[in-house]
Parts: structure tokens; sequence; C-alpha cells
């Protein structure tokens, strides 16, 4: 695993954290930044998927 998959999956598993407690203390300013941070994660991660594969390739 690379530095953007790392990175990716944590600030997924974050935001997802964020997400469920805004959703449990009714929260929904914090549910959206969780939301949010979960779908940066998800492209950080991509994007470290995709490099992994390229340098596989090559």
């Amino acid at each position: 695993m690379n530095k953007d998959q790392v990175e990716g999956r944590i600030e997924e598993a974050k935001g997802k954290l964020k997400e469920v407690t805004g959703k449990v203390v009714g929260n929904k300013v914090l549910e959206q930044k969780g939301k949010t941070q979960n779908a940066n994660g998800k492209v950080q991660a991509g994007y470290g998927d995709l490099k992994a594969d390229i340098n596989k390739s090559i």
C-alpha cells in the first residue's frame, strides 16, 4: 500500500465515524461533514489505488 491509499482509508473511517455520530446525536452539520470527509477519503484512496496499478504495470 502506498501513502495515498493509507491516508485515504483513514479519512474514510474518520468521516464515517463523524457521519454516524452526527446521526446519533441529531447533528446534521456533523453528519454532513462526515459524509464529505468520507467521500474525500474515497477519492484519495482511489487515487492511491490507481498509482499502485500504474506502478505494477510498469
